[in-house]
C-alpha cells in the first residue's frame, strides 16, 4: 500500500506543477520527492495514522486479517490507477476499505469522525483551487509588483511552517513547532519567564512568527532583486519539498493506519517502527513509480509556467497541514489537482483538461464506493465461513 501511495499520491503530485513548469526534471523530482516524503512519515505521520486505524469505525478493532483485506483490495485499486495514469485519490479508497471492513465486523459508523472527513473532501476542491486561482490572478496583475507579492506570498508560507508541530521538536511522546520553541525561549530568557497567561503568551509567539516570516520575506526579496526568474523557481522547488514533506507525513497513515490496533496485541512494536516501515514503502514507491503519474499531472491536467505552479502549491501546502493537524486522511491527488486546475483557470484555461478533470472525478468517487463495497463484501464472506 505504501509502494501505491508513493507511486501514485504522496511521490507525484508534490513536485507536479514544478516539473510542468520546467523547474526540475522528472526523475529528479521522483527522487527528491521520496527523501522528503520519507522525512514527513517519520516526523509527521502519527496523528493520520491513528485517525486511520482507529477513528473510522466504533465498536471494533481490525484484526491482522481484517487489515489485510482493507490494504490489498486499497492497494489494488491505486496502483490499477497508477499504470493507467490517473491519480486514484488514496484517502479515498483506504477509508472506504477500512469502513467497510469494520462494518462487516459488525462495527458501528464514526458518524462524527466522517463528518470531518467529508467536510474537508468536499471544500478541498473550492477552497484550493479558489485560492490558487485568486493567486494565480494577482501575480499576473501588473498593479502588483512581483518583487513585493512573492516575498509576501514566502512570507505567508513560512508563517505555516515556523507554526508545523514537528515530532522532534516536542516532548517524548509530543511533538512541538519552532514558534513554540522559540516563545519558550523567549519566555524564559529574554523576559526572565513573567509572561504566562495564554492571550500573553500567544502575542509573544505572534511576534516570533512574525519575525521569522519577515526574515524569509527578506531572504526571497534580496534574491529576487539578483534574479527574478530564477528566484521564482528556487521559491517554486522550496514549495514542492514542503508540499512533499506534508504529503509523507499525511499518506503514510493511509498505508500503516489498519496496522495500528495490532500494537495492542505486538506491544513490542512501537508506532515508529511502523512510521519507519510506511515511509520506505513511500521512499521506493516514489523512486520506481512516481515519474509515471508526475507527467501525467504536469502536462495532462493544465500547462502551467512558475507563476501558476507557486499558486498552486501554496494552497495545497496549507491544506495538506491542516488535515495532518486535525488527523484527517486526505487525497493529496484532490487537492494539488483542484488547485493546478484553479490556477490554470486564471490565465483563461491555460490548457485545462476538462475530460481528463471528469474522468479524474469519476475515478474518485467510484474508487471510494468500489473500495467500501469490495472489502464489505469480501469481509463478509471471510466472516461467515
Amino acid at each position: 500500500m505504501a509502494w501505491a501511495i508513493g507511486a501514485g499520491s504522496s511521490g507525484s503530485t508534490p513536485f507536479a506543477p514544478a516539473v510542468g513548469a520546467n523547474a526540475i526534471s522528472v526523475m529528479r523530482a521522483g527522487l527528491v520527492v521520496g527523501v522528503l516524503g520519507f522525512a514527513g512519515a517519520v516526523l509527521q505521520g502519527q496523528s493520520v495514522t491513528e485517525a486511520v486505524g482507529s477513528e473510522l469505525v466504533g465498536g471494533v478493532s481490525l484484526t491482522a486479517l481484517a487489515a489485510t483485506v482493507a490494504l490489498l483490495i486499497a492497494a489494488t485499486l491505486v496502483a490499477l490507477g497508477v499504470f493507467r495514469g490517473y491519480p486514484i485519490a488514496t484517502a479515498f479508497t483506504v477509508t472506504g476499505a477500512v469502513v467497510g471492513v469494520g462494518l462487516a465486523m459488525g462495527g458501528e459508523p464514526a458518524w462524527a469522525k466522517y463528518r470531518q472527513i467529508v467536510t474537508l473532501w468536499v471544500l478541498t476542491p473550492f477552497v484550493g483551487g479558489g485560492i490558487a486561482y485568486a493567486t494565480a490572478r494577482l501575480l499576473r496583475a501588473e498593479r502588483v509588483p512581483e518583487r513585493v507579492l512573492v516575498p509576501t506570498l514566502a512570507a505567508l508560507v513560512g508563517a505555516i511552517v515556523v507554526n508545523v508541530d514537528f515530532a522532534l521538536l516536542g516532548p517524548a511522546g509530543g511533538s512541538g513547532s519552532i514558534a513554540g520553541e522559540l516563545t519558550a525561549v523567549v519566555v524564559g530568557v529574554a523576559l526572565g519567564g513573567t509572561v504566562g497567561s495564554p492571550r500573553e503568551l500567544l502575542l509573544v509567539r505572534g511576534g516570533v512568527t512574525l519575525a521569522l516570516s519577515l526574515l524569509v520575506a527578506l531572504a526571497l526579496a534580496a534574491d529576487t532583486r539578483r534574479d527574478a526568474e530564477n528566484a521564482q523557481r528556487r521559491f517554486l522547488l522550496v514549495l514542492g519539498g514542503l508540499v512533499a514533506f506534508s504529503a509523507g507525513g499525511s499518506q503514510v497513515g493511509l498505508a500503516i493506519g489498519p496496522l495500528v490496533p495490532l500494537l495492542d496485541t505486538f506491544q513490542s512494536i512501537p508506532i515508529v517502527a511502523l512510521l519507519l516501515g510506511g515511509g520506505v514503502g513511500l521512499l521506493v514507491g516514489s523512486w520506481t513509480g512516481a515519474p509515471r503519474m508526475i507527467k501525467a499531472l504536469a502536462q495532462d491536467y493544465s500547462s502551467l509556467g512558475p507563476r501558476r505552479s507557486i499558486a498552486a502549491l501554496i494552497p495545497s501546502f496549507a491544506i495538506a497541514q491542516t488535515a495532518v493537524a486535525f488527523g484527517i486522511p486526505v487525497s493529496f491527488n484532490e487537492i494539488i489537482v483542484s488547485a493546478i486546475v484553479g490556477s490554470g483557470y486564471a490565465a483563461g484555461g491555460a490548457g485545462v483538461s476538462r475530460k481528463k478533470m471528469l474522468f479524474t472525478v469519476l475515478a474518485w468517487a467510484g474508487s471510494l464506493a468500489l473500495s467500501l463495497l469490495l472489502s464489505y463484501g469480501v469481509m463478509t464472506v471471510i466472516e461467515s465461513i
